[in-house]
């Protein structure tokens, strides 16, 4: 930054002043690096978990399961089913929410919910080595899994549908009884 040196307007004494910081091409060279570091750092944590992230989840879940058909189904059942309702109710708050934060806010907590059957999906749907892996992991020590996984979250997605179709009939019947209503008062 350079320095101008000029008189006050009071007592006429000299005093350094600053003048503009950085400039505009500069600047624009400064997001363009912080950009493309952080792209860099983004690219090599995605494929840092990409190969550790299915493998890891399929031993937690073997540990569980411990090579059990019925825990399997069980264990598979719940988690569908908890962590596909529990981001679908959360989601379905944060449509209601009127500022983009909280919005912001409450689909971060729905992913995070959503994290267990994200992780089966990608054993299930991966293509890497380490998808592959927990594929075989979860064959041998958790059968049964990934099947009643997808049934549970399918459940899941029944209920949230069944009560959306529910709220919206009793929401058409108070306007519906209001309607009447205001009807049979004019009437009167």
């Amino acid at each position: 930054m350079g320095e101008d040196p000029t008189p006050r307007a009071r007592g006429g004494a000299h005093r350094l002043r600053r003048t503009a910081g950085p400039t505009a091409r500069s600047t624009g060279w400064r997001w363009l690096l912080v950009g493309g570091l952080s792209l860099a750092v983004v690219v090599l944590v995605y494929l840092f978990l990409a190969a550790f992230l299915p493998r890891w989840w399929a031993q937690r879940v073997g540990d569980v399961v411990q090579q059990r058909f019925t825990t399997g189904t069980f264990f598979g059942l719940l988690l569908g089913f908890l962590f596909t309702l529990l981001p679908l109710v959360v989601v379905e708050l944060a449509a209601r929410r009127p500022t983009w934060r909280r919005r912001v806010a409450l689909g971060l907590l729905a992913l995070v919910l959503a994290l267990p059957n994200l992780l089966t999906l990608a054993v299930v749907l991966g293509a890497g080595a380490a998808a592959h892996a927990g594929a075989r992991i979860m064959d041998v020590e958790a059968p049964a899994f990934r099947g009643a996984s997808l049934a549970g979250a399918l459940v899941a997605l029944g209920v949230c549908a069944l009560a959306e179709v529910l709220w919206a009939a009793r929401r058409r019947s108070r306007r519906r009884r209001a309607e009447l209503r205001a009807q049979v008062h004019h009437a009167k």
